[in-house]
């Protein structure tokens, strides 16, 4: 087949535009012109001593060069301490096993700043440079490596498989505290109680948040060997579990209270308690959805609706302006005009973190929702942050100074307790604003860098199931940049997700087709970042838009006998296996507009690993040229999931592929 090879390329950030040239590190005569496939550097650990250093650490970077054909290279680096550009000279510390490379290397000295570095090239008649975005003919404003001292994220979250769950859709474990048709009226809804299996869709148009099928925290943790062994993900992040009217649970009435419908405060504590344990599987990690940024219009502090058992004490700030809360919530004109979620629920109004009492109360204080879920007798490992840009004050719609001031105070108290938490935004968008300076999130749910340009490269549609396509080189230059973005211990805790409960079902955006799922799998758990499996995904659930996408876990499928789970369980065991795919560098091999073809390496210092994914309809001999990853003439190769050898032969290896069809290489 025709392939297209392309320079490898990493992650980075992205300073201000630099001042010219200065300072030479030097090696052997080069040739007249640089080679640019042959340039590579990424901030994987072959190529940055520590991806997380302390103040007190040096950083010592390597970059790729062809053997011989550059003279000199220089590390220029922006230190926000001083304002200023820094050259660090660069020398040969070694040539790869196949001679085909040198490896230059210099050391960005220790502090406390921020700081952003790129590659100068030069061999006497031409200068190029390097950084996160891949080789430049001039000096690049963006697109830099990151140097963040004290950015520390958890190495649990890199190295885990995460599984979401909706929790009334998943498994009833107690039917005893089912919701059953007419319990209650909310909103002018009245409950439903759905057998299992059936519609989602409620009989009167417009309630289905009002539709139960019993799902609960009882039946997570009877269908934790499920999860932990025969899937083998070791991470559950649960949506809203706290007491609401709604299935969804994102109108929250009682922080404080797990839902009745879903337990109790002993079922959430036996459930974390069983996944942290080794007994049933892998020790795990759980973590909670936090809706922070509007609460339910039943909830106590606001009061505008009533349901069910659920009562007050105390006079909400939809009753009464005299409220204690009434500073808690942005009224245009009371009681009726408020700020809202997305300025179009009226019963999600909107908290007003200009009012220090809710910060006190979301996260600040010692007995603050955030705090008391991370301590004894829960402990929690995580908060999940729903609409976590709009945090604001005074209903202003988020994503402003105010936000982030807001993130930063959050991240200090999650810390305080527990310094090896994850902290994961909700976010469509570029996440950078974030994650860029190390002291707000660890990472992001990955729409932009991940869901949307997978769902347009293999289905055609964007991940909320809008017409839209793009070619493989198109997909490449968009994970490209959405690394690039991000400093590397941040992309590695992107959550990477087919889809989530808030998407169409991945299967039905591409067509029902099972294939390009399975394709979308050996992606998922092949790149960078924490692969993450909305309950259902891995055997192919079907499902439109919400709330078809909540549909019920069918269990019959749920069996290692069913090909696409016993793909995941095995692409999640290959993830296990080896750090290259958890931690290792990613260079891109191939993009094949032509045959719809995608290769890219995953390698460290012990392992080189050539992913390879033909998404076309039919099948395709790629040569694949894994010299890009210094695998030796003559050397083994093995297809970890055919188990196929193949053997390198002038720095290539051929592989045939069905149509909708991949392959895992290592060696």
């Amino acid at each position: 087949m025709a392939a297209t090879l392309l320079a490898g390329c990493g992650g980075g950030g992205a300073p201000a535009a630099m001042s010219s040239s200065s300072g030479s590190g030097s090696g052997s005569a080069g040739a007249s012109t640089i080679n640019t496939a042959e340039l590579f550097s990424d901030q994987g650990s072959m190529y940055d001593s520590n991806s997380e250093p302390s103040a007190t650490d040096p950083v010592t970077v390597t970059l790729r060069t062809g053997h011989g054909n550059v003279t000199s290279a220089n590390i220029k680096y922006y230190d926000t301490a001083d304002g200023s550009f820094h050259y660090v000279p660069m020398k040969i510390a070694s040539t790869d096993p196949t001679g085909r490379f040198d490896y230059w290397q210099g050391a960005i000295p220790a502090s406390a700043s921020e700081k952003y570095y790129r590659f100068e090239i030069g061999n006497g008649a031409q200068t190029l440079w390097y950084n996160a975005d891949g080789v430049s003919a001039i000096e690049p404003s963006s697109g830099d490596f990151f140097v963040i001292p004290g950015f520390k994220t958890p190495d649990w979250m890199k190295n885990g498989v995460m599984y979401e769950i909706f929790v009334d859709r998943f498994f009833d474990g107690n039917p005893a505290n089912d919701v059953t048709s007419g319990q209650y009226t909310y909103a002018g809804c009245a409950t439903e109680q759905h057998a299992w299996g059936t519609s989602v869709y409620a009989s009167v148009p417009g309630c289905n948040a009002e539709v139960f099928f019993g799902g609960d925290l009882a039946g997570i943790d009877q269908k934790l060997s499920y999860i932990k062994q025969t899937l083998g993900a070791d991470i559950l992040y649960l949506t809203p579990i706290f007491e609401a009217p709604s299935n969804h649970k994102y109108d929250t009435a009682d922080y404080y209270k797990v839902d009745p419908a879903f337990g109790t405060a002993s079922d959430l504590e036996t459930l974390i308690q069983d996944v942290h344990s080794s007994a049933n599987g892998p020790a795990g990690y759980l973590i909670l959805d936090g809706v922070f940024n509007h609460t339910g219009d039943s909830n106590c502090w606001f009061g505008r609706e009533t349901y069910g058992t659920f009562t007050c004490s105390v006079t909400g700030a939809y009753q009464s302006q005299s409220s204690p809360y009434y500073s808690w919530y942005t009224f245009q004109s009371w009681p009726d005009q408020y700020s809202t979620f997305a300025n179009a629920v009226p019963t999600m109004p909107k908290l007003n973190y200009g009012s220090s009492a809710v910060r006190e109360q979301i996260y600040a204080g010692a007995n603050s929702v955030v705090q008391t879920y991370l301590k004894a007798p829960y402990g929690i490992d995580g908060w999940r942050l729903d609409s976590a840009q709009m945090l604001d004050a005074g209903g202003n719609g988020g994503s402003d100074a105010t936000n982030h001031q807001i993130m930063e105070e959050l991240r200090t108290a999650v810390l305080s307790v527990n310094p090896s938490a994850e902290i994961l935004g909700e976010y469509w968008g570029d996440p950078a604003p974030w994650l860029d300076n190390g002291n707000q999130w660890d990472g992001a749910m990955n729409y932009n860098g991940f869901t949307d340009p997978l769902s347009e490269w293999l289905c055609g549609v964007d991940e909320s199931g809008k017409s839209a396509s793009i070619d493989v080189t198109q997909f490449d230059s968009w994970l490209r940049g959405a690394r690039a973005d991000l400093p590397v211990n941040a992309q590695e805790t992107m959550t990477n997700e087919l889809g989530t409960h808030d998407t169409p079902r991945f299967t039905t955006r591409c067509g029902d087709s099972l294939a390009k799922t399975e394709l979308a799998m050996i992606l998922q758990f092949t790149y960078v970042g924490t692969p993450t499996i909305y309950y259902g995904d891995e055997y192919g659930m079907q499902g439109e838009n919400d709330p078809d996408d909540r549909r019920t876990f069918d269990w019959s499928q749920a069996t290692l006998s069913d090909p696409p789970v016993a793909l995941a369980h095995k692409l999640i065991a290959i993830r296990d296996t080896y750090p290259a795919l958890r931690t290792g560098s990613f260079m891109t091999l191939i993009a094949d507009d032509t045959d719809d073809v995608y290769a890219y390496g995953r390698f460290d210092a012990d392992n080189r690993i050539a992913v390879v994914l033909n998404a076309d309809a039919s099948a395709h001999s790629v040569t694949v040229p894994v010299w890009q990853l210094s695998m030796t003439d003559g050397s083994a190769v093995t297809d970890l999931l055919s188990g196929t050898a193949y053997t390198v032969d002038n720095g290539n290896v051929t592989v045939t592929l069905p149509a909708d069809s991949g392959a895992i290489l290592e060696q």
